[in-house]
C-alpha cells in the first residue's frame, strides 16, 4: 500500500490532481488509515497511470476516467494502448521505443514519417507523439532503453518539431507569446510541440528553448512585450524554478497573463494559469484569448 504522496511519485500525477480525480470522478477509492490519510493498492496506482496516459494524449479528465472504468478488469495498460492508437489510425505507439531500444536511427526516421503522413500535425501531437514519447521515458526509466537510445530519438523529434516550427512561418502583425523553458528545466519537446501548434493557429511565438535563466527571462519580456507568457513542468523537480520566473516576470509586468503546462502544471500556483494536458486544446484556447483581448 502507498500513501498519496508515494502514489504521486510512482505516477507522475500531483497529490492535488489524485484528490480531484477521486472526488471528481471516483477513478479509484483509497483505503484509509485511522487517521484518515489514503492508501492505495497497485491495482490503482495501474488505474491512476492509465488515465494520466490519455489526459496527456489529449483526453480530457472526464473521457478518460470513463475510458478507464470501461476497461475496468483487463489489463489497463494494454487497453490505453488500444484506445489512444484509436485516434490516429492505429499507429504503433511502441515504434519509437523499440528503434530506440535497437538505437536504430533509419527505424525512428520510419516511425516519425509514418506518424506525421498520417493525418494533421495537431492530431498526431496529442495522439501519437506525446503518449509515445511518455512510453519511451517509462522504457528508459525501467532499464528497457538505454540513454543513448533515448537521446537518438529525442533529438529526431527535436529535429522534425523545429522544421514544423519554421514551416509555420510567423505572424509578426499579430499577438506575440513568449515560449519557453526555466533554468535547469531541460525536457523541451513537449512545449516545442506546443510552440508549433500555437505558431500554426496564427500567433507570432517567439520560441526560447530550454533551461533559460530568470533574469534573461525578464529581459525576453522587456525586449519583446509578449501578449502572454507560456512555460512548463515536466517534471515536479521543475517546479520550483518555474515558480520562480514566474514569479520574476510578474513583478516585471503583473498584466500580462503566465500560462504553464507540463505535467506538474498543477503544482506552480501563484500568477501561473494551468494550460490542461491536451496540446491542440491549450494551443486554441491561448490563441482565442490573446486574439481577443
Amino acid at each position: 500500500m502507498y500513501t498519496i504522496r508515494h502514489a504521486s511519485v510512482l505516477t507522475g500525477v500531483p497529490v492535488a490532481t489524485l484528490r480531484a480525480w477521486e472526488r471528481r470522478y471516483g477513478v479509484v477509492h483509497p483505503a484509509r488509515t485511522d487517521a484518515g490519510y489514503r492508501l492505495y493498492d497497485e491495482r490503482a496506482l495501474q488505474v491512476l497511470s492509465a488515465m494520466a496516459e490519455l489526459v496527456s494524449a489529449g483526453w480530457s479528465p472526464r473521457q478518460a476516467a470513463e475510458q478507464v472504468a470501461a476497461a475496468d478488469g483487463e489489463d489497463t495498460t494494454e487497453g490505453l494502448l488500444r484506445f489512444t492508437r484509436s485516434s490516429v489510425d492505429q499507429l504503433e505507439l511502441q515504434a519509437l521505443s523499440r528503434a530506440a531500444a535497437a538505437q536504430d536511427p533509419e527505424a525512428v526516421e520510419r516511425a516519425l514519417d509514418e506518424a506525421f503522413a498520417v493525418d494533421a500535425l495537431e492530431v498526431v501531437v496529442d495522439g501519437w507523439l506525446m503518449p509515445a514519447l511518455h512510453l519511451l521515458g517509462t522504457d528508459w526509466h525501467d532499464g528497457r532503453v538505454d540513454v543513448a537510445g533515448e537521446h537518438l530519438v529525442s533529438a529526431a523529434v527535436h529535429r522534425r518539431l523545429g522544421a514544423a516550427l519554421d514551416a509555420a512561418g510567423r505572424e509578426t502583425s499579430g499577438p506575440r507569446v513568449i515560449v519557453g523553458l526555466g533554468y535547469g528545466v531541460r525536457h523541451e519537446l513537449g512545449i516545442l510541440a506546443f510552440a508549433v501548434l500555437l505558431r500554426r493557429t496564427g500567433i507570432d511565438v517567439a520560441y526560447l528553448g530550454a533551461d533559460l535563466p530568470t533574469d534573461s527571462w525578464v529581459q525576453a519580456v522587456r525586449h519583446h512585450r509578449p501578449d502572454a507568457i507560456v512555460m512548463a513542468a515536466p517534471m515536479g523537480a521543475d517546479v520550483v524554478a518555474i515558480r520562480e520566473t514566474a514569479d520574476a516576470v510578474h513583478a516585471l509586468d503583473p498584466n500580462v497573463p503566465i500560462y504553464v503546462g507540463g505535467s506538474a502544471q498543477a503544482e506552480i500556483g501563484g500568477p501561473a494559469r494551468p494550460l490542461g494536458h491536451s496540446l491542440r486544446a491549450a494551443a486554441e484556447e491561448l490563441s482565442a484569448a490573446v486574439g481577443s483581448s
